[in-house]
């Protein structure tokens, strides 16, 4: 699946920059780091950037541009939390280890508010985030959510939304109420990204674009990657490939599976209208199995996404395919003009679980599952910190199993297909 671009995808948030992504140079002979970093999503620059500032010398190489993938181009929703919730961690760390690690999610939503104005530059971030209810046998499930964050993760921060009172928060009568998360919220993934990778190299870490790693191979003193330009030796390598690693590295290629997502951008509304829609201007994303997830632009588009595909490919047009979700979130937006259509994929893996982990000096990032903002900043965290010395919360998430989907390369995606007809089908019953 590897793929080369030397343009980013026409999303809203690549059309919408207020000049062209600065455009970085491709690799031209050889070159030495401290630690070679293959990727320039969310993983790898975060990661990049906590080891720059701390002095190593850093080399990020990217097949594509910068944020190319899932990371330019997602929800925007940057939600605390992991896919698979809370409770499979538990079971693979314990009480206090997953405690842990959710201490380790709220310093991520904190830094993701906080590192831009540190580092001079705007992700237009807003913050609360509603997770929702549209069946009445699920409102439980948020008020449950509530009650176990206060009694296991000590976070008394989360607020449940009743019905009579959803309409001063989303101007739909699909919801029957909501959880509201205030440490949560929501941004401009490619804004971050590019804002990141500025700071990356005004700390002296270099990034190369059109740069793809071919193959890699151990040597006494560490690595030596092999690209069309030339190649690089680095002490430490780090893998932040996500939904590319493919034939780069085939054991971690066995653990996720690329899966296809997509969603729209609205023209912009009447100011007045899109305060109706979300009178808090707060992201949401349901609790359906196959859920939809929307939130205002700064100016005053409805951003709407939620369908994916397990079988590799994205709708030819994916308006048609999204505007009847949509249009019964509110139809008082029917027939209102799409302007932005895009799609990707995204790295599941087979229990939602984030894959992070180490081998000989060989680190990687993956599996975030369609919930990557904040969760690859806090992986990051625990891989920067593992390389300078404390592995304490990379630990943590090597306690996590995470086993290959079944079936090889041939069977995977069908059998992630039916299952996730089946969760379909919960959602109708």
């Amino acid at each position: 699946m590897f793929v080369e671009s030397t343009r980013h995808v026409e999303s809203y948030y690549a059309r919408t920059l207020p000049g062209e992504a600065p455009e970085r140079p491709a690799l031209a002979g050889d070159c030495d780091a401290d630690v070679l970093i293959v990727g320039a999503g969310f993983s790898g620059l975060h990661t990049a950037l906590r080891l720059a500032l701390a002095g190593r010398r850093v080399v990020v190489v990217e097949a594509s541009r910068v944020a190319w993938a899932a990371s330019g181009r997602n929800g925007g929703q940057a939600l605390l939390g992991w896919s698979c919730d809370m409770g499979p961690l538990e079971q693979s760390l314990g009480l206090e280890g997953a405690r842990e690690l959710w201490d380790s999610m709220r310093w991520a939503a904190r830094e993701v508010r906080e590192l831009p104005a540190r580092h001079g530059f705007d992700i237009d971030y807003r913050p609360g985030s509603l997770w929702t209810a549209v069946k009445r046998n699920r409102i439980a499930l948020l008020e449950e959510a509530r009650d176990e964050a206060a009694r296991k993760w000590c976070y008394d921060a989360l607020r449940v939304i009743a019905e009579q009172e959803m309409p001063e928060w989303v101007g739909s009568p699909r919801y029957l109420a909501a959880l509201y998360d205030p440490e949560a919220g929501h941004l401009n993934p490619l804004k971050l990204a590019l804002g990141i990778a500025a700071v990356i190299e005004r700390a002296g870490g270099r990034i190369f674009e059109q740069t793809r790693v071919q193959q890699w191979r151990e040597t006494p003193t560490g690595f030596v990657a092999t690209t069309p330009q030339g190649q690089i030796r680095a002490g430490t390598l780090v893998l932040a490939c996500n939904a590319y690693i493919d034939r780069l590295d085939r054991e971690l290629a066995r653990r996720v599976l690329p899966v296809g997502t997509y969603q729209v951008a609205s023209a912009p509304l009447d100011p007045q209208l899109a305060h109706t829609l979300l009178p808090r201007n707060s992201c949401v994303i349901d609790n359906q199995f196959v859920p939809d997830y929307f939130r205002l632009s700064p100016d005053h588009r409805l951003l709407f996404g939620g369908a994916c595909t397990y079988l590799g490919g994205i709708p030819k047009d994916i308006r048609a395919a999204i505007r009847p979700s949509l249009e019964r979130v509110y139809p008082q937006l029917r027939g209102v003009e799409l302007e932005y259509a895009w799609g990707g994929h995204i790295d599941i893996s087979i229990r939602r679980t984030p894959d992070v982990g180490h081998a000989r000096g060989r680190y990687w990032l993956q599996g975030f599952s369609g919930h990557g903002v904040l969760p690859t900043l806090a992986a990051a965290r625990a891989v920067s910190d593992a390389i300078l010395g404390d592995t304490r919360l990379l630990s943590l998430y090597e306690a996590i199993h995470n086993p290959r989907f079944p079936g090889g390369d041939a069977l995977a995606a069908p059998l992630e297909a039916l299952g996730k007809f089946w969760y379909r089908m919960r959602d109708v019953v």
